[in-house]
């Protein structure tokens, strides 16, 4: 018997259309939570945004939630934060100074070079990612350029472009770690100069000031306890502050719990929950029933100080100079005994004879630009000069405004020197007030120092770097 013949495959049927040819490649799916994160670093660089006011706004009008929330919010802020670290590294990889490349380009730059130095984002993902964003946005000859600059960055690790980059650690302590922990080199030395210390200590700070941190709630006084509230968000009750709840680092958008909605609790760090309670902890002879908050807006410490008083039967006067952060220091005050004053705390024409008075001067900020990430960058060391005499100024009219015997709390929310015990000792000079530990105020709080004020730090109290100092007047 013949072997069975192997069959062939049959022609194809000529009357089958012939296949159709590939057209154009569709340009492929935005990724929304880079979109996002993209547009908030624009919005950053283009018109001095904030970025922690322009990304909620931003996912909650596009409807972004979950896991696509966290992520572009993980690369909006770290791209604020790690602004001048990234920078470097893409420099090393162009052949041109950052400052003639397209902006619509370097947003993309440190936005892929984040991902790929900072996160655990495959290479491939965080390139294709970003360039498909370049080439929406600057069209394809910018997008091969980004795709070129960003598989240099890929070449090493942060460590390993730290390696290359960073000074020398001995013979430039400080410019080696303000690199390292993405600082700009003279906020590392205030931080430097403050401390006391270039080594482990400061090293410590900086990181502290490099990481996200977590919410802290203020439980408001006489409407809901710090057990409570930590129970009902899920959070911990602070450490220090007996009105205090934190809450962990990407926990969400905390206004959208019921308690903040009901004006029951309001976000704010424990070091200025802290800070404002120092005023009231101080004891008094004679009366104790007129407060001032000269610097209020937008009302954060003027709520606590309201709901305090408002349990003790004081009453407190608020002062803002900005009409619109009146506004906000009226709405956050509804309910409790505060009267807001549109004025100037320098000349706020207010009877004298004030028990308590509360400085919370503008600052520099610099205690916590782990919470404005972008502020690091967008502050200059000559912003400080110009502070430091409107400090000076706002402290010598509370001085003016408190009665003998009645006490001050000056409070910035910086370490630097010059902010803080430089103003204060320009105001011991005039001798009109005596400064007192500072330290008694803060019951609790470890490692406050030789005092007689104190500083707090996010590596040592987990909350921003709040200075506080009580003068009680002659």
């Amino acid at each position: 018997m013949s072997p069975q013949r192997e069959r062939r495959p049959s022609r194809p049927d000529r009357d089958r259309p012939a296949p159709r040819k590939q057209g154009p490649r569709r340009p492929p799916a935005e990724d929304p939570a880079r979109r996002v994160a993209l547009d908030v670093v624009r919005a950053v660089r283009q018109r001095d945004a904030y970025a922690n006011l322009v990304l909620p706004e931003l996912l909650r009008r596009r409807r972004i939630t979950g896991r696509d929330a966290a992520l572009a919010t993980e690369l909006a802020y770290g791209c604020a934060r790690a602004q001048g670290l990234l920078d470097e590294v893409i420099g090393a990889c162009v052949d041109r100074p950052l400052s003639s490349v397209d902006g619509a380009v370097l947003d993309c730059l440190r936005l892929g070079a984040y991902q790929l130095l900072r996160t655990r984002i495959p290479e491939h993902a965080a390139v294709a990612a970003t360039v498909d964003l370049a080439r929406a946005d600057a069209g394809s000859p910018a997008s091969g350029f980004v795709n070129a600059v960003l598989r240099k960055v890929s070449q090493k690790d942060e460590q390993g472009w730290l390696a290359e980059l960073a000074p020398d650690r001995d013979a430039d302590p400080i410019g080696h770690l303000a690199l390292r922990t993405a600082h700009p080199r003279w906020v590392a030395r205030a931080f430097a100069e403050a401390l006391g210390d270039k080594g482990e200590d400061l090293q410590a700070a900086l990181e502290a000031d490099d990481a996200r941190p977590a919410v802290h709630l203020l439980a408001r006084p006489g409407e809901i306890s710090a057990e409570e509230l930590a129970a009902i968000t899920g959070g911990d009750v602070a450490p220090y502050s007996p009105y205090g709840v934190r809450l962990p680092a990407g926990g969400g958008d905390p206004a959208d719990s019921e308690p903040i909605r009901e004006k029951l609790a309001a976000v704010q760090d424990e070091g200025s929950q802290l800070c404002a309670l120092a005023l009231t902890r101080v004891p008094l002879d004679g009366p104790d029933e007129r407060w001032l908050d000269l610097c209020a807006g937008p009302g954060g410490k003027a709520v606590l100080l309201g709901a305090l008083g408002a349990i003790s039967g004081a009453r407190l006067d608020a002062v803002e100079r900005a009409p619109h952060r009146a506004r906000l220091v009226e709405e956050a005050t509804e309910g409790l005994p505060v009267t807001v004053h549109v004025a100037d705390g320098r000349e706020p024409e207010l009877e004298p004879g004030f028990d308590r008075v509360l400085v919370d001067a503008p600052c520099s900020g610099l205690g916590a630009l782990r919470r404005r990430p972008e502020a690091r960058w967008r502050r200059q060391p000559s912003d400080v000069a110009e502070l430091t005499k409107l400090q000076g100024e706002l402290l010598a009219s509370s001085l003016g405004l408190v009665r003998p015997g009645g006490v001050v709390a000056y409070v910035v929310c910086s370490p630097h020197l010059a902010e803080t015990e430089g103003v204060i000792a320009q105001a011991l000079r005039r001798g009109d007030a005596d400064a007192l530990d500072t330290r008694e105020s803060f019951p609790g709080v470890p490692a406050l120092g030789d005092g007689p004020f104190v500083q707090l730090w996010p590596h040592r109290h987990g909350t921003d770097a709040m200075f506080c100092a009580l003068l009680r007047r002659r």
